[in-house]
């Protein structure tokens, strides 16, 4: 039976300017919410409070509802060829503007731990960015993407299909502990 909650969040309107930032700023706000109490749970789980953890994973899960249905009212979930070169064009940003940026200025203030955070993130966003590439040629074709698992690194982020590698290119974590999604 189908989930008749599923693809039903609330609509985009062109209503209101304020209204338009003050989502986008919740939309920011509950995804960050989101990350931090799944960051949270791992904690939780590592110091031995199981049901702590799960708390704070039902709690992102709702925070990340809440930043999916803002998402939705500014109109920011289209079809899987626009999901996928808006997906490409905010890497693209990342890679050409963001973390260069950054990256300056934690160099000027001799931030080592943001140079290594900001490193680690610039090369995922590169594996990503060719990995949409890809992917949207395939869905221009009417292909979906082939079948074979996607591997993240749990250090730095970098991201493959199909094995992990022996060990991480950017920053040696094992390829036995790459997530497998």
């Amino acid at each position: 039976m189908a989930d008749p909650f599923r693809n039903t969040p609330p609509a985009p309107e062109d209503k209101g300017v304020m209204t338009a930032q003050n989502i986008a700023a919740a939309f920011a706000g509950e995804s960050q919410a989101s990350q931090k109490y799944l960051a949270f749970a791992d904690v939780a789980d590592s110091e031995g409070y199981p049901n702590v953890a799960r708390l704070f994973r039902a709690v992102g899960y709702a925070e990340s509802t809440h930043a999916r249905n803002h998402l939705s009212v500014l109109g920011g979930i289209g079809a899987t060829t626009e999901n996928l070169k808006a997906a490409w064009g905010g890497e693209t940003f990342e890679i050409d503007e963001m973390y260069p940026a950054y990256d300056a200025v934690a160099k000027l203030q001799e931030n080592k731990s943001a140079q290594t955070s900001i490193r680690y993130a610039l090369k995922a966003e590169m594996d990503h960015q060719g990995i949409y590439d890809s992917t949207l040629k395939d869905v221009k074709g009417k292909k979906d993407l082939e079948a074979k698992p996607v591997r993240v690194c749990p250090v730095c982020g970098h991201t493959v299909i199909g094995d992990a590698p022996d060990e991480c290119p950017q920053c040696g974590t094992a390829g036995s502990y790459f997530k497998e999604f």
